[in-house]
């Protein structure tokens, strides 16, 4: 996976970003890792264009995270919440452009840690896979890819596994929005990670590496070699 770069999210420390996190972006490079992935929340875009303009003297390479609140949930029966869920994405495709970002990630199909308390629905998917749909064109001319999400069942109820996160990006039909994998939430949801990774191949554009107690990888029970040998064997770069 030589030609994969490998970046560091900020939310370890933080979640707005700032001047204070200079510091910080100065001392991942000088580790030695390639870029750093910003949660966007609603800050003004200027904050996010400094924050670009330093990584990028550093030599640094961005990407962004984000999570959708119950107002603004693609997967929603109401059409104004479905419009307030793209006007979030546009806003964000915004602050990621702006900030010189590449990738969009999280569990954007739907509104975080909210529950139906019935199991995901077919309109549902479908709801969601039409906001996506226009956020894909918009981040098109953006030149970012859009990467959603499948996370724990205690996190989320509409995307949990590869194979519902496959289906919806096969719905969605754009070639900005594909998929991602997060060894934390795989541990969960998945029988093995080769069969997850082969799954979601043809998509897959962002991974998040993660140990299974959110610490640092190598010191839990994450199947590390399998991870890395099947990203390998699926040729992936991202």
């Amino acid at each position: 996976l030589e030609s994969s770069p490998v970046g560091f999210n900020l939310l370890a420390w933080s979640a707005p970003i700032s001047e204070k996190m200079h510091p910080i972006a100065e001392r991942l490079k000088k580790i030695g890792y390639d870029g750093i992935e910003c949660f966007i929340d609603y800050q003004d875009v200027a904050a996010y264009q400094q924050f670009g303009n330093h990584l990028q003297q550093l030599g640094l390479k961005s990407t962004c995270v984000m999570v959708m609140s119950p107002d603004e949930n693609p997967a929603s029966e109401s059409s104004t919440i479905r419009e307030q869920a793209l006007t979030r994405l546009k806003d964000a495709i915004d602050r990621a452009q702006a900030m010189g970002a590449s990738v969009i990630c999280g569990p954007f199909h739907s509104a975080f840690a909210t529950f139906s308390r019935q199991e995901p629905q077919d309109a549902e998917y479908s709801r969601s896979a039409e906001v996506l749909n226009a956020a894909g064109e918009y981040a098109k001319q953006a030149n970012i890819i859009l990467t959603p999400e499948a996370i724990n069942r205690f996190e989320c109820y509409l995307c949990n596994t590869m194979a519902q996160l496959a289906e919806l990006i096969r719905r969605a039909d754009h070639p900005n929005v594909r998929a991602m994998f997060d060894t934390h939430h795989a541990n969960i949801e998945e029988k093995r990670f080769p069969d997850a990774l082969q799954t979601i191949a043809p998509v897959l554009a962002h991974v998040h590496i993660s140990e299974n107690d959110r610490g640092t990888p190598g010191g839990g029970h994450i199947p590390w070699d399998d991870t890395f040998r099947t990203l390998a064997e699926i040729n992936y770069n991202g």
